[in-house]
């Protein structure tokens, strides 16, 4: 089965293999290039406790050698013809993707498929990459902004895989498997569960073609997603300490799913707090006052829930007026219609980026499968604009009073250790 849209002159199509594998496509007829990526609809959430942190550990494997490849002949794969390979992986989703000129289309769509299909996970690689997993974690631990950030998702969702780090735990990466690995391969990357994006000067059919020949093979049985309920929301304040020279704070809360339908509200508040050196956030507490370095807030969705907060990095004298301004500005939000001028310059700066990030493959197939992902269709630029133009400060404002009030807000601080 096969449809096709065109929007912005652009076409976007999808076909659906007799096993479930669904594929999306892009041509762009003005580049030389292709991106190309292989997603599989899983990620750190799916994980037991017991599995914490296999799905990124098994995204680190699959570069590690195939039954046709060893690990040199994956890399040189995209490397010898002026391409590249990498994957990462999310709360919801790996995605392994290639990019490179678009005469080797079937080149990168043929390593991505060894790897999904016919990794073998030798003994002593799995050893040396758990050594470098631990590495990892390392280094994220020795980031104050990454640490305070992993302690943050785990106090708004305690105990349930969303809170999880997504590269797990010490104790559970190094008992992990060969037998473990291929077991969530048969669970977790059946063909139901994958999609086949890529954007750029490609022919949709050529793809199906590849895709078919590569990765059409019996579906072993549907792939069961658990429910997994999402606790109460709990306030909660915490501190901890390390050998830093810096405090670094967030002060936030849960949030929107992928289809809320306050989404746009959010996403335009989002960008007059934080949308670049204009925004109030960076003009009142860095350009009045000197009290930070790095301040912005973020938003991170889920399937059923989200993440919402402020960021910033400060020193430990100014953490009690700093938070005293951002709650300031929430509470602005609340209390005043976000000016005409205002609104209008936070829609163009939305839609500006928009437009700009469509001038990369990657972030065009990027986007396309993430549309498939959270809304089983392509989402047009179109529509995009026209629900960020239709937001209004009236609507923006009453959306305000609940989100923001600040009485709904958790805190995580993280101050240097006393000498």
């Amino acid at each position: 089965m096969t449809s096709t849209s065109t929007a912005a002159g652009k076409t976007i199509q999808k076909s659906v293999l007799p096993n479930g594998l669904k594929i999306v496509t892009e041509h762009i007829e003005s580049i030389k290039s292709i991106s190309a990526g292989i997603w599989v609809k899983t990620g750190s959430r799916n994980e037991s406790d017991a599995q914490a942190g296999i799905t990124h550990f098994l995204e680190h494997m699959l570069f590690k050698g195939t039954e046709n490849r060893t690990s040199f002949e994956i890399a040189q794969s995209m490397e010898s013809v002026g391409g590249y390979l990498n994957a990462f992986t999310s709360t919801e989703y790996t995605c392994y993707y290639a990019r490179c000129l678009d005469s080797k289309l079937e080149d990168a769509l043929d390593v991505l498929s060894d790897m999904v299909r016919h990794s073998i996970f030798p003994e002593e690689e799995m050893q040396k990459e758990k050594n470098v997993v631990l590495e990892e974690m390392k280094m994220y631990n020795d980031s104050p902004d990454d640490f305070v950030m992993e302690e943050f998702s785990g106090q708004l969702f305690p105990d349930h895989p969303i809170g999880r780090p997504v590269l797990g735990y010490e104790e559970t990466v190094v008992s992990f498997t060969r037998e473990g690995l291929f077991d969530y391969i048969d669970n977790r990357y059946n063909p139901d569960n994958l999609l086949v994006a890529v954007a750029g000067n490609v022919i949709h059919e050529d793809v199906v073609k590849h895709v078919t020949r590569l990765l059409d093979q019996d579906a072993s049985g549907a792939t069961v997603n658990e429910t997994q309920a999402i606790p109460p929301y709990e306030i909660t304040q915490k501190e901890l300490t390390k050998p830093i020279e810096q405090s670094h704070m967030i002060l936030g809360r849960r949030s929107l799913n992928y289809d809320h339908p306050d989404k746009y509200l959010l996403l335009l508040a989002n960008t007059i707090l934080g949308g670049g050196m204009s925004s109030r956030l960076h003009q009142n507490i860095r350009e009045k006052y000197g009290y930070c370095y790095s301040i912005g807030p973020f938003n991170q969705s889920y399937l059923d829930s989200g993440l919402f907060g402020v960021y910033i990095g400060t020193d430990k004298d100014y953490v009690s007026h700093v938070r005293e301004l951002i709650t300031a500005e929430f509470m602005r939000l609340q209390e005043e219609k976000v000016g005409e001028k205002e609104l209008s310059e936070a829609k163009a700066h939305l839609k500006g980026k928009l437009m700009l990030s469509q001038e990369n493959t990657s972030n065009r197939m990027t986007r396309m499968a993430k549309s498939e992902i959270y809304f089983n269709r392509y989402v047009t630029l179109d529509e995009l604009v026209e629900n960020i133009d239709a937001v209004n400060s009236e609507d923006l404002r009453t959306f305000s009073e609940e989100f923001f009030n600040p009485e709904m807000y958790s805190e995580t601080l993280l101050v240097p250790e006393k000498k």
